[in-house]
């Protein structure tokens, strides 16, 4: 999870939904997914325009967009079906286009950050690591400065979207976030074992088992934002999505969550000081992101947002506990995505890259 620094929940990624700045009128002004299949036969048989039933019966009881729940009818969607990839929609020019940027922009964050003989990498870890020589306060201020780049981009979005435009945003926005991120990741990868050792659980049974599937798991709860490649490079215009589907039925920050369970794991298994303060910077940073997250989401999206905050939850399962959230009865074809596939074997593949990461980030000497 550490490797998904940059595309965490602060930087929460937009929709066509997001024209209205507030959806305030009871009216609703298109139609949104997931309409039940006898509604829909029932407005095309009576002539209603093309809203949901339950959209429509909530107009003519004068009620607003997610007031009431009915007992037994599955509700109406009005966020975005997350983790949805429509090969048959795909542009082959712009999965090669997206290579050619993705090739740029790891030459450039090798050129100019990377390499200590032409980046500024080493030089800014070194400046970090001159405010003290304790591994934990260094390790906390890298992920205090990459938090503030990171957040306080995100926070700045909107105006800055409005100054530059989308794309132009997100260039800054990843220029500023992946030097910082990487050099946070290779901090930590180098000095974690530097600390004071407070309990050593690695010898004890089933302990690596339940690290490696704490690990796993933990990536399944990647805010879905991040499936979409295309925009997160650019290539398509950056939107910020409002999700209401998949992982997003579970809890509504799936980011942080994921970040939380990956950061016990592996504090748990290496069990210093070094560890606990890298958990505590970026779970610390995550909590940051929910409040902000919900703040833009809201800003943005008005009573649709509402509407998904009631639904959902930001601890995992509560609102489907307590009845907030119905769960459809085929809810497991939301996993079953190409993007869900391609989490499981870059997962997998980064774990048996780890000696790689491992042996690349001691070469840097950060």
């Amino acid at each position: 999870m550490a490797t998904s620094l940059l595309l965490s929940s602060s930087f929460l990624s937009s929709s066509p939904l997001s024209q209205p700045r507030r959806l305030t009128s009871n009216v609703p002004t298109s139609c949104f997914p997931y309409a039940r299949t006898s509604a829909k036969l029932f407005l095309k048989s009576t002539h209603v325009p093309s809203c949901s039933f339950r959209f429509c019966h909530k107009i003519m009881a004068g009620t607003s967009i997610g007031e009431t729940e009915e007992e037994g009818v599955e509700p109406v969607t009005v966020g975005e079906d997350s983790a949805a990839f429509d090969l048959g929609q795909q542009k082959i020019s712009s999965w090669i286009y997206f290579g050619g940027i993705l090739g740029v922009v790891l030459f450039l964050l090798d050129v100019v950050w990377i390499d200590n003989s032409t980046g500024f990498g080493k030089d800014f870890i070194a400046a970090v690591a001159g405010v003290s020589e304790s591994h934990e306060v260094v390790m906390l201020i890298l992920t205090l400065i990459f938090a503030i780049g990171h957040s306080g981009l995100a926070s700045l979005r909107d105006s800055g979207e409005k100054l530059i435009g989308e794309r132009a945003f997100r260039v800054l926005f990843a220029g500023t976030s992946l030097p910082l991120a990487v050099s946070t990741i290779v901090y930590f990868i180098n000095h974690r074992y530097d600390g004071l050792q407070l309990w050593q659980l690695q010898s004890v049974p089933g302990i690596h088992q339940l690290v490696w599937l704490s690990s796993f798991v933990s990536f399944f709860f990647l805010y879905p934002s991040t499936f979409n490649l295309l925009e997160v490079a650019a290539v398509d215009k950056p939107k910020m999505h409002l999700w209401e589907t998949g992982i997003m039925r579970i809890t509504r920050h799936p980011q942080m969550v994921g970040q939380v369970i990956w950061c016990i794991a592996h504090t748990v298994w290496i069990g210093n000081s070094v560890a606990v303060a890298a958990s505590i910077g970026l779970i610390g940073h995550h909590l940051f992101g929910v409040w902000n997250g919900d703040r833009r989401l809201a800003s943005r999206y008005g009573e649709a947002f509402d509407t998904v905050q009631r639904r959902t939850s930001i601890i995992p399962f509560a609102a489907i506990l307590d009845g907030r959230q119905k769960l459809p009865k085929d809810y497991y074809k939301e996993f079953l995505r190409l993007p869900y596939l391609s989490i499981t074997m870059l997962t997998l593949g980064a774990y048996l890259a780890h000696p790689l990461m491992q042996a690349a980030s001691f070469r840097l000497h950060w």
